[in-house]
């Protein structure tokens, strides 16, 4: 090989190698035959994968999909707010405070910070810049510099994950949260990931639907859902995907996961509401894939299922993931909450809740050069 060859060839192929290798992080674990076999052991799981109790389909085919496509051209305007959303600084102060008043701040899509019995608990904390990091084409976030907000939060007692979708397992986010967390409380078949990137195997529990534990007082409970789950062509469905329920002696919370409505949600609520809040999947959704997310309606339906007293709706306000207007979500959820008469709250990104409080200003409909950080 000459040098001018050598050199043409080291040059194309750092960033090749680079680039495969980023995009080979992002895939997370590989699925061993050691991993597949334990997961048979598990009674929700059906031939060669997980299942839903309820049958479960997607009409996204070569038929429907000319369709989708066109939709999703004519309304790129309206799917993503013109100007980026801000996220109010987190009172960070609160969640280091010796009380045990339970308090929430949503970041956008599911990632939430909530406190409980003195605890901070870290829920679906995908903080990336990007929901499609392997696709050809970003699907950028709402805010600027969300992965900055892992350096400001508290200190974090442990970190739950519902499923292993890009949109709520970020590898950049695990990354910066690794050294910051001792305890991950996962959905079955997530631990690959996390293992992969470097989280010690001894560290994290994964949790069958139904399996409970005590963590500082607080019952954790892994839910049902009605979803998916993969992050490349050959694991779909390989691990589990699910919701869950903080119990302690003077609360009960309620967080649904991804999933279309079904059965699953009164079920939820016989055994486990009534809930002090309840936080519902509402955003994403299409009639082509109506089974595996919720409309608003029934997010608020849903939450009437489980006996919530206030029902909050997240995985909206951050990334376009279907064809609906960013902004659709909340104001159809709004617009039902308030029909059927259910307290409901609509806070602001980053916006600091307390058990009590409820936020419902519509700070998403003024027109996106009037959406300014303020406070209540």
């Amino acid at each position: 090989m000459t040098p001018i060859l050598l050199v043409s060839f080291v040059v194309l192929a750092v960033p090749a190698t680079w680039y495969y290798v980023s995009i080979r992080n992002h895939f997370g674990g590989r699925l061993t035959s050691a991993q597949k076999e334990a997961y048979r052991q598990s009674r929700h799981w059906v031939g060669d994968q997980f299942e839903n109790s309820t049958p479960t389909t997607m009409d996204v085919n070569l038929r429907t999909a000319p369709g989708l496509l066109r939709a999703n051209i004519r309304g790129r305007k309206t799917r993503s707010p013109e100007q980026p959303l801000p996220i109010l600084p987190l009172e960070k102060e609160r969640f280091e405070q010796e009380d045990n008043q339970p308090l929430f701040a949503w970041f956008g899509h599911s990632a939430l910070l909530l406190r409980l019995n003195g605890k901070n608990l870290l829920i679906d904390p995908m903080l990336g810049p990007d929901a499609s990091p392997i696709a050809p084409f970003a699907t950028k976030r709402f805010s600027e510099n969300t992965l900055d907000l892992i350096d400001q939060l508290p200190p974090i007692d442990a970190v739950l994950m519902t499923h292993d979708h890009y949109d709520h397992l970020d590898y950049e986010s695990i990354k910066k949260l690794r050294p910051r967390v001792n305890t991950w409380l996962v959905a079955l078949g997530v631990a690959r990931h996390l293992e992969a990137w470097g989280v010690p195997k001894e560290q994290i529990t994964e949790f069958d639907w139904g399996q409970q534990t005590e963590f500082h007082g607080i019952n954790l409970t892994f839910t049902p859902s009605r979803h998916f789950s993969g992050r490349g062509l050959s694991d779909r469905s390989k691990s589990l995907w699910g919701g869950w329920v903080f119990q302690t002696p003077a609360h009960c919370i309620y967080w649904s996961g991804d999933g279309g409505y079904g059965p699953h949600f009164k079920e939820i609520g016989e055994k486990f509401g009534p809930f002090d809040w309840a936080f519902m999947e509402c955003g994403q959704y299409n009639e082509l894939w109506h089974q595996i997310h919720l409309h608003p309606e029934e997010a608020v339906q849903a939450g009437i299922d489980v006996g919530a007293k206030v029902i909050i709706p997240v995985h909206w306000g951050a990334f376009s993931l279907a064809i609906h207007s960013w902004r659709e979500p909340v104001e159809r959820f709004v617009a039902e909450a308030e029909r059927r008469e259910m307290p409901f709250c609509t806070p602001r990104l980053g916006e600091t809740v307390a058990m009590g409080e409820a936020s419902t200003e519509s700070w998403w409909g003024a027109g996106e050069e009037d959406i300014k950080p303020q406070r209540r």
